[in-house]
């Protein structure tokens, strides 16, 4: 179970060293960039749309909204780019 967690943390560092990539490309459309960048606010700010201490619910916005914002993200940006931003990523680390 550790190593399963251990794994799942160091994907989501590639994913992460990924979309800064892709921020930083310039064939990256704009609304994509947005979308991005709305996604790392709305994980970093200390305010939900559904307040945290509502059981249940106020996780479950965290787990749905911010999935949703990079999957919308992801699909608007031609997959050339996200294909380079990831080997970049892969070769820095």
């Amino acid at each position: 179970m550790l190593d399963q967690l251990k794994d799942t943390g160091r994907r989501l560092k590639k994913e992460l060293r990924t979309y800064r990539h892709i921020l930083r490309d310039d064939r990256t459309p704009k609304l994509a960039k947005i979308l991005l960048w709305v996604a790392i606010g709305y994980f970093a700010l200390p305010f939900d749309l559904i307040p945290d201490f509502i059981p249940v619910l106020g996780h479950l916005d965290d787990a749905i909204i911010i999935p949703l914002l990079i999957y919308m993200a992801l699909r608007m940006i031609p997959e050339e780019v996200v294909i380079d931003c990831r080997k970049n990523s892969l070769e820095i680390s």
